[in-house]
């Protein structure tokens, strides 16, 4: 399909009117639209009714006519009466940048729980902006002079809509049960859990597979990546842990979705830590990092351990990355900061190492262990999920020295002999 865009200014500190208007027709090739065009208004506030001012529509309207397009978008949310109101000025549909959004989603969901997910946000969406179509609200009365013809068609589709919401929010509600007993089993033989987030586009699906050797999706389309994904991710010291492939973020990511994708989103408030992915080669990627940064505060996540990746290096002159990584290492707050190629496999090992390390930092403590010969599944179990730091071969048993999890150490207390 094609469309004009239709954007308006923005705040200094925020994306500039163009650069905002670029990221919106990268969101319309993701959709599969052709965009034909765009045209930009700066006003002191919008209009309460309209968004645009009188004159700048009758434009939009004489150009989508001889553009012949199918629809117009705005890079800007619209209320419901502003919505109705272009779509009678213009002559033609009208959708806003979370319609696009939305579309987004509903065309790279594809397991269930991501279908349920979307059509929540959809519906939650659209129930706000059936009205004002001309519908009478009348109802069957019970008594002389308050029979009316009956239930509209308006407050049926209403209806329906709280109902079929009702419905999903109940499904959600399973789904999180479930994932929540799957977490607890994990736990029950501790494997910390790294969390892949950051803004759309910025190469998280592509380090995904290359530290996991998983087949996940990895495309330059925005929001190409929608189900999450939980691999195996092996350490230096063959230390094992679970990272998990999340949505990507984006600026002004509608509330609707963050709330329907409150299923997908507990996976990055239960890690134990956060890869946090940053496009090093965009222009913007400080005000990208802040939304990262919102939307984690929002799910209340923002607390976590954070190591920033700062990928796609091997696009940058010689020597440039570890300027930005330097430059990057005093904002925010990463307690870390990498430069990767995850196209290349450049600096991957230094980013495993740099895991590992900041794991053992937060969640390890070192014990020393006596464990009989006859026991292989424990001695087995310390040298898949801990780190062995010494062994002693004794006539009975094996003494090791380990750096572990506090939950694994509290599985194995018998055989402790004391912290290190």
């Amino acid at each position: 399909m094609r469309s004009p865009r239709v954007g308006t200014i923005v705040p200094s500190d925020r994306l500039t009117a163009e650069e905002s208007i670029a990221e919106l027709a990268e969101l319309a090739d993701s959709a599969g639209a052709e965009v034909l065009g765009h045209i930009v208004q700066a006003r002191a506030r919008p209009s309460p009714s309209t968004l645009l001012g009188v004159g700048k529509i009758a434009e939009i309207q004489v150009w989508a006519s001889e553009q012949d397009c199918d629809f117009v978008l705005f890079d800007h949310d619209l209320t419901p009466s502003q919505h109705r109101n272009l779509e009678r000025a213009l002559q033609r549909p009208v959708l806003d940048r979370t319609q696009l959004i939305l579309d987004i989603f509903a065309k790279h969901a594809r397991s269930r729980v991501g279908r349920l997910q979307v059509e929540l946000a959809q519906l939650d969406y659209m129930l706000p902006r059936l009205g004002g179509r001309g519908a009478t609200m009348s109802r069957l009365g019970g008594g002389i002079g308050t029979r009316g013809p009956g239930e509209t068609k308006l407050e049926t589709d209403r209806r329906r809509i709280r109902a079929r919401i009702a419905k999903l929010k109940s499904a959600l509600k399973k789904v999180r049960s479930n994932r929540r007993l799957q977490r607890a089993r994990r736990t029950a033989v501790p494997v910390p859990t790294i969390a892949l987030c950051g803004y759309t586009n910025a190469g998280k699906s592509t380090l995904f597979n290359t530290l996991t050797n998983a087949q996940v999706l990895a495309d330059q389309r925005m929001f190409a990546t929608l189900d999450p994904t939980l691999r195996r991710l092996h350490l230096p010291s063959a230390r094992l842990a679970l990272l998990s492939d999340t949505v990507g973020f984006i600026r002004s990511l509608p509330p609707t979705l963050i709330e329907a994708f409150r299923a997908t989103l507990e996976e990055v408030t239960e890690a134990e830590m956060i890869l946090h992915v940053v496009d090093i080669t965009a222009d913007r990627r400080s005000l990208q990092r802040q939304e990262v940064d919102r939307v984690l505060e929002e799910l209340g996540a923002l607390g976590k351990p954070q190591l920033l990746v700062l990928n796609k290096c091997d696009l940058l002159q010689p020597g440039a990355s570890a300027q930005e990584v330097e430059r990057e290492r005093f904002r925010g707050s990463a307690a870390e900061v990498v430069s990767v190629s995850a196209k290349t496999g450049e600096g991957i090992e230094d980013l495993l190492k740099a895991i590992e390390q900041l794991l053992s930092r937060e969640s390890v403590v070192r014990m020393r262990f006596k464990v009989p010969y006859d026991d292989g599944g424990a001695l087995a179990l310390l040298y898949e999920q801990a780190r062995v730091l010494e062994r002693q071969d004794e006539p009975t048993a094996v003494e090791l020295v380990a750096e572990l999890a506090p939950a694994l150490a509290q599985r194995l207390v018998r055989y402790t002999d004391g912290a290190v």
